[in-house]
């Protein structure tokens, strides 16, 4: 186990040591979301050690969140990084399935769910020799059209849904997104550098609310000598309000 400093956040994350640790996907993906109104309710589904929301109850001082986590050892894990960053009043855990969760919450309770999937399909990739990855990377129990059903049941009309995937999985999403009639608002690329194919998407959707698309401009993360892009820098340095 480590403890990373999240120092613009002001947080200290506990981690495995060996087995899956956080990238900067899911801080990406925050600052995609940004803000919710003041008091607003946010869901994470599938929160891995529960940095989105963590990072998220910091830029949203008045907000409550719950982190869904199905791994038991990682939803543990959650807790403690709640208790260890003064955040029990706000932020809660929740160890279940998303597959179940209608059972646990009545529909249309959140303002905001967001989501960092498993982005591979069971079954394809190579499994990784590291305890943890597999059940982070790969699809288990539920797949992607669990993921976005969920979200929809969970979220407010004319609330948000926030996901980052992989780029390859961008037709099953928006097909999915299709099928639950779920509207997608906003899409943006993510790419390495600005030669590099994209490596990861984020979307919005919405239910009961239609409006054209916005395709963003692509987010670069590298510039040619390796260091990050402005924006990028932008993102991760701002002076975010922290509680």
């Amino acid at each position: 186990m480590t403890r990373d400093d999240l120092k613009l956040f002001g947080l200290q994350l506990f981690q495995p040591r060996h087995g899956y640790r956080y990238s900067l996907d899911p801080l990406l993906l925050a600052r995609f979301c940004a803000e919710v109104k003041p008091g607003g309710s946010v869901v994470d589904l599938g929160a891995g050690c529960g940095i989105i929301s963590l990072v998220l109850a910091r830029i949203n001082p008045s907000a409550s969140l719950v982190a869904v986590e199905n791994n038991p050892d990682m939803a543990t894990l959650v807790e403690r990084n709640i208790r260890h960053n003064d955040l029990a009043g706000r932020v809660s855990v929740l160890a279940a399935d998303v597959i179940n969760l209608r059972c646990r919450y009545p529909v249309s309770t959140f303002d905001l769910v967001v989501s960092n999937p498993p982005f591979r399909a069971a079954g394809s990739g190579r499994l990784s020799p590291r305890a943890g990855r597999d059940s982070a990377r790969h699809e288990t129990t539920a797949g992607l059209a669990d993921f976005l059903a969920a979200a929809k049941y969970l979220v407010k009309p004319g609330g948000r849904i926030c996901f980052i995937q992989h780029p390859s999985r961008l037709a099953d999403f928006i097909a999915h997104a299709r099928e639950l009639k779920l509207a997608l608002h906003r899409l943006r690329m993510v790419h390495d550098s600005i030669a590099a194919p994209s490596t990861m998407f984020m979307a919005e959707l919405a239910k009961g609310s239609r409006r054209a698309v916005e395709v963003e401009a692509p987010l670069i993360l590298r510039d040619d000598r390796g260091n990050y892009t402005e924006e990028v820098a932008e993102l991760l340095g701002g002076k975010p309000t922290v509680t």
